[in-house]
């Protein structure tokens, strides 16, 4: 298949859609399929496309008001214009909100049928930066999401979503983890006493460093003695949480090998954000065999076992956090046993297993436009 994919973001972006769309090319050159990914441009200075396998067609973009962070992609004829010229079998929209909509725009022209990825929860992300605004937010998402053949949801909470929303024809396709580069043996001693140096217990956070994300919540674990809190990732609101989470170690962006060995030397993973409708660094947590205590709220419902794997706590509560962090601290046989039970959960959510997956959808959507036209 000649796939073109439209995406929100890409690397050397640092984020869940960027991540998932260059692992879904990655899929798709290794099955023999030809991706062409299109993408918003890279602020100066960035760098070439090195770590894509296949071209990568940039358009003109914006740094986003108060989020440089985020770039956001100019009105440009690129985007249908690449799609023509790669001769796509099928378009593949990639958390469509602004470039994804001249996508789907250009596909539904070009008559080629498109499936969209649904990843992040504009509708909580307008709650939280706005304070309102929710409902224009899924009017957009419903109109794009309407457009395409299929859309496809990460977790079972936000198909559920998507769903009473009025979106149709909304299936599961979950999101994979590298479990090789992110497993346990991977836990440093030397980065441990450089961390924790009075042998404290690690708790960490990855992430962007957003309002959306909550990370104030850690404030009560960063109380609790015996505790080293550490939190990995940059964003907006860093010099806030600096002031909000008293000695907690800020190790800025980390990615790769060095990040995996992060993770691995992590005593207790925290995501603290309500608004996931995945939530990958939870994954890389659990191949990593360390237990999670996320919010019982969006993709961690489908990723972590109550009881089992991890703890949910109610969103947006700090005592709750705190009480499930002590739990952990407090019980090393808990936190072992609970880690290599995450591990053992998440082995087969490999890229490779969802990327098939992902390759079945396709086949299916185009499929079901070659019978709609025959008939």
């Amino acid at each position: 298949m000649r796939v073109v994919i439209v995406t929100e973001s890409f690397p050397p972006d640092v984020n869940g859609v960027a991540h998932c769309a260059l692992q879904t090319v990655r899929h798709l050159v290794d099955r023999g399929h030809v991706p062409l990914v299109v993408a918003p441009a890279t602020a100066a200075g960035a760098g070439p496309d090195a770590l894509a396998p296949c071209p990568v067609v940039r358009i003109p973009s914006i740094p986003l008001p108060g989020y440089p962070q985020v770039r956001v992609a100019l009105p440009s004829r690129r985007v249908a214009a690449a799609i023509t010229e790669h001769r796509a079998d099928i378009v593949h929209l990639a958390s469509p909100f602004i470039l994804g909509v001249r996508g789907m725009a250009a596909a539904a022209r070009l008559r080629i049928p498109a499936v969209a990825i649904y990843q992040t929860d504009l509708a909580g992300y307008a709650r939280t930066y706005m304070g309102a605004g929710e409902a224009a937010a899924w009017r957009r998402i419903r109109s794009v999401h309407a457009a395409a053949d299929r859309t496809l949801a990460p977790s079972s909470a936000a198909q559920r979503d998507l769903e009473a929303h009025g979106v149709p024809r909304v299936q599961l396709w979950p999101r994979g983890v590298d479990t090789v580069r992110f497993r346990p043996d991977l836990r440093d001693e030397a980065l441990r006493r450089e961390l924790a140096p009075n042998g404290e217990v690690i708790v960490g956070y990855v992430g962007r460093l957003a309002p959306e994300k909550h990370v104030e919540l850690l404030a009560g674990a960063c109380g609790l003695e015996g505790v080293r809190v550490v939190v990995v990732g940059d964003g907006p609101s860093e010099t806030t949480l600096r002031c909000a989470l008293p000695g907690a170690a800020f190790l800025g962006r980390r990615t790769g090998d060095e990040l995996a060995r992060i993770f691995a030397s992590l005593d207790v993973f925290v995501h603290t954000g309500p608004f996931e409708t995945f939530c990958q660094t939870v994954q890389e947590a659990m191949a990593s065999g360390v237990p999670v205590v996320a919010p019982a709220a969006g993709g961690p419902l489908d990723l972590v076992a109550h009881g089992q794997t991890g703890l949910l706590v109610p969103p947006g509560d700090t005592a709750a956090f705190r009480d499930a962090v002590r739990s952990l601290v407090v019980d090393h046989g808990l936190r072992a046993e609970y880690g290599a039970a995450a591990r053992a959960l998440v082995e087969g959510r490999t890229w490779a297993a969802v990327g098939d997956q992902l390759i079945g959808h396709y086949a299916d959507v185009l499929a079901a436009r070659r019978t709609a036209v025959a008939a």
